[in-house]
């Protein structure tokens, strides 16, 4: 598995997913668990819907 999530993309998801988990502790919503897979990808650094189209934001070394 390749890593294809850059440092910025890595930042956003990181702060989108940590803010959809607090939504939907405050709102208690189950909804807020869909902050799991921006965490997640920012975790590991690859994410499975850019295979598809090629993409990728990490710079190459």
């Amino acid at each position: 598995m390749k890593q294809n999530v850059g440092g910025i993309d890595r930042a956003l998801r990181l702060i989108v997913g940590v803010a959809l988990i607090a939504w939907g502790y405050l709102n208690q919503n189950w909804w807020g668990a869909i902050g799991i897979i921006p965490l997640f990808t920012a975790a590991v650094g690859w994410c499975p819907l850019y295979l598809p189209f090629g993409l990728s934001t990490k710079k190459e070394s």
